[in-house]
């Protein structure tokens, strides 16, 4: 049974006559999806410091690729008003840290549309958080967006060892939701390995194979707010060449080998066109050896967990992501 409160968002959206992402053309699209936040999302907490960047954009260029200039990002640091602070304090002072990669299809979405979220999850889980506003497409097509991540990692990293930051280099966590979950898992397979690499990826209802072929697709392409047509329209958007769908850096569930790679908490939902890809992504990590949980909110639909102004149950999903992070990020003793 699909959740009666995400069942009435739907039947809204249908009686207001709301516009299929796809018919709107790309700058309307963003404009509709950043004015939704005031109607959809939960008012946003208070956090210690918030601080925004601007980060050069490398990688892209490196690879003779066309791309932004800079990347803007925001930094929001915890209040010390959760009991949970002090215990993810290490013996230097430090926190941890998240790298969050908003969601929007490649295509909309930006700093201000995860605002809350991000602000939600520094103030719940006493972690530093590091909200990416990544290039996209048409304008950016894929690996720009990829390239984004890695310069942002690598700025972060940099900070820490010159001591600008109390972050424990080694508890940094990568995140996101839809296409940034998809980004999140891309960058922790480009920097697998590494000395300091990602400690932890938080996946929320990840794009994991742009061959779209998972049952889920056919199951719940219409009729649940993301539609298989919505999704062909951001899939082309990003990947505009067809023959780069199965680059693992566009589709991670097709790299040839997950071993190695940090633990993982997948959250998904059950009316969800991307439910089995996140499913079976979680089951490539756990097949090679990798921690991973997978937490499934069977009656919610795609996008859900930045509604929690309508879904009790945004509420919920939100609060166990920063338990997840708190656990995940915490120091080690001795």
């Amino acid at each position: 049974m699909l959740d009666p409160q995400a069942h009435a968002l739907l039947k809204l959206m249908i009686d207001n006559g709301v516009a299929p992402v796809q018919t709107l053309g790309v700058a309307q699209a963003r404009e509709t999806y950043n004015a939704r936040k005031s109607f959809t999302q939960p008012d946003a907490p208070q956090v210690a410091k918030v601080v925004d960047h601007q980060v050069q954009a490398k990688g892209s260029l490196e690879h003779g690729l066309v791309g932004q200039a800079s990347i803007a990002v925001r930094e929001y640091w915890p209040t010390k008003a959760k009991a949970r602070f002090n215990d993810q304090l290490d013996g230097q002072g430090r926190l941890g840290a998240l790298v969050y990669l908003h969601g929007g299809g490649w295509t909309i979405g930006n700093i201000e549309t995860h605002d809350v979220l991000c602000r939600s999850l520094c103030e719940q889980s006493s972690c530093v958080v590091f909200s990416v506003d990544y290039a996209m497409g048409p304008e950016y097509p894929f690996p720009v967006a990829y390239f984004d991540v890695l310069d942002v990692y690598a700025w972060l990293q940099e900070r820490m060892a010159h001591s600008e930051l109390k972050i424990d280099p080694h508890r940094v966590a990568l995140g996101g939701d839809s296409a940034g979950g998809n980004l999140a898992a891309a960058a922790c397979l480009a920097l697998k390995g590494q000395a300091q690499a990602p400690c932890y990826q938080l996946l929320i209802y990840p794009a994991t194979n742009m061959l779209c072929d998972a049952p889920s697709h056919s199951k719940f392409g219409k009729g649940y707010m993301l539609t298989a047509e919505a999704i062909e329209w951001f899939r082309g958007n990003y990947v505009q060449d067809p023959t780069l769908y199965t680059d693992w850096r566009a589709s991670p569930l097709l790299a040839p080998s997950h071993a190695g790679l940090p633990p993982a908490l997948i959250l998904i939902a059950g009316f969800d066109p991307l439910r089995d890809e996140g499913l079976m992504y979680a089951d490539a990590l756990s097949a090679s050896g990798v921690r991973t949980q997978v937490i499934n909110f069977e009656r919610q639909i795609h996008g859900f967990i930045t509604m929690g102004r309508l879904l009790d149950e945004a509420n919920t999903a939100v609060s166990v992501c920063a338990l997840a992070l708190a656990n995940a990020l915490r120091p080690k003793l001795g």
